[in-house]
């Protein structure tokens, strides 16, 4: 029996292990899967419904104890975790909930004597959902509940570092009262998931995790006739026009710089900001920085919690060393931050300016508490800049003049374009990248259309 370690980086205890799924388990929970899903492609909107709150209401009510252990698990301060199963989650499932009656109807299309036509929208089968450490609820019910109630059956293969999550989904499920075999959990190894992938029992693959992880999945499925959903990495930008408000803007961005000590794929990892306020926001922005806690993530009082794991950390490091020594200057004196700590993964967040693109800093994903920050001179330089990128999942302009920031997002090579806001998934609209942060959509109505099938009837009376 093969096993694997959940090391939690608050101090490098385990905190969980678990065993490796057998060939034969792989197997079972595969059949079981399809099994399932025949019966309940048949059953009705409202028991679909039914189940899927009750997810909810199971994974909403053990939000605390399950905040503590993701804590453990990957290292966000506790005050912080709790919430992303009572907001994000919450919020996430009930939208795609609410509209996938509307989302998956009949296709209508325009009348023809003696004939009646539609399009009729089937689910795939059985749906694998690869899920990552960083938000681990979130990513994962991105595809879970839509899948659900889509008629899909759902296997889920959590990150090693937040296994427990898997097992947290699948007590929900249990608890609600789903059929045996409609969702399931697998705890694999990487050579276990490309033979899951290649395994005809799979309909689709909904994959969220690195741009390596993307390649791999796709290698998977080279000889396969399916799709898979690829959330990847991002170098998410910000603009902050002249015209912004200064302070709003500095807030935003300092949280959606820092918030989960930057390990998100939509924060916020470069900042571009007109020269006539560069200095200032410069100086506020450094100054709420260092209003930050960095410590024990268990304490009430810390804010920003231990990376992952120490080489994360040294990762982000060698980047920060890497700038300074072609130029930057680095505004954040780590002895500010006591619990920081060369070798552990706890580490003091950073503030460089004086950057350019030929530094890995501006260029390639930190996914750590560190961010570059440009002066530009003008909205031209700005567009040219979030744009030289390989990624595109999110932007942000910070602007007064909202037909300005249309204009501009017009040009902006992205998935989603941000007015005054950043690093938020609204449920409503689409969730998707471009260049290397993928392809494919989560939430919104359009993504259902990814996890069905559509199935044209054209009968003559």
């Amino acid at each position: 029996m093969t096993t694997f370690q959940t090391i939690s980086p608050i101090d490098g205890s385990v905190y969980a292990e678990r065993a490796l799924a057998s060939a034969a388990a792989i197997d079972a929970a595969l059949t079981a899967a399809n099994n399932s899903q025949r019966s309940w492609r048949k059953s009705s909107m409202a028991e679909r419904s039914s189940l899927c709150q009750g997810v909810v209401e199971y994974l909403v009510n053990h939000a605390q104890e399950i905040g503590e252990e993701l804590t453990w698990q990957m290292g966000r301060p506790l005050r912080y975790t709790p919430f992303e199963i009572r907001k994000g989650l919450r919020e996430r499932a009930e939208y795609m909930i609410s509209i996938a009656q509307e989302s998956l109807a009949d296709v209508k299309v325009a009348e023809i004597e003696g004939f009646d036509r539609f399009i009729r929208r089937e689910p795939l089968g059985t749906v694998l959902v690869l899920a990552p450490w960083n938000y681990p609820f979130l990513t994962a019910v991105n595809a879970i509940i839509p899948a659900i109630m889509a008629g899909n059956a759902v296997i889920l293969k959590h990150a090693q570092q937040t296994p427990l999550v898997a097992e947290r989904f699948a007590a929900a499920f249990e608890a609600a009262g789903a059929p045996a075999g409609l969702f399931q959990y697998l705890h694999v190894s990487h050579e276990q998931v490309a033979d899951i992938i290649a395994d005809n029992r799979i309909d689709f693959v909904a994959f969220t995790g690195s741009v390596e992880g993307g390649h791999a999945v796709q290698q998977a499925l080279s000889r396969r006739f399916i799709i898979a959903g690829l959330e990847l990495g991002g170098k998410d930008p910000a603009y902050v026009r002249a015209d912004a408000d200064l302070d709003f803007a500095v807030e935003n961005l300092v949280d959606g710089a820092f918030f989960n000590s930057g390990q998100s794929c939509c924060g916020i990892e470069r900042i571009y900001v007109h020269e006539s306020i560069f200095e200032a926001f410069v100086e506020g922005f450094v100054a709420l920085t260092k209003q930050y806690v960095l410590g024990n993530p268990l304490d009430a009082e810390t804010t920003l919690g231990p990376m992952v794991r120490t080489s994360a950390a040294a990762f982000a490091q060698a980047q920060i060393d890497e700038a300074v020594a072609q130029g930057a200057t680095a505004h954040i004196d780590p002895a500010l931050f006591p619990a920081h700590a060369a070798g552990t993964p706890y580490m003091a967040p950073q503030v460089l300016t004086g950057v350019t693109h030929a530094m890995a800093v501006m260029s390639e994903e930190t996914f750590g508490p560190v961010v570059g920050i440009m002066s530009v001179k003008d909205d031209e330089e700005a567009v040219r800049l979030m744009n030289d990128s390989r990624y595109g999942l999110t932007a942000s302009i910070w602007s007064t003049d909202a037909d300005a920031a249309l204009s501009l997002g017009d040009q902006i090579e992205t998935g989603t374009v941000f007015l005054n806001r950043c690093d938020y998934l609204d449920p409503a609209l689409a969730w998707t990248g471009v260049k290397d942060s993928g392809r494919g959509c989560t939430l919104s109505r359009v993504g259902y259309e990814a996890l069905t099938r559509p199935k044209s009837f054209h009968f003559r009376r």
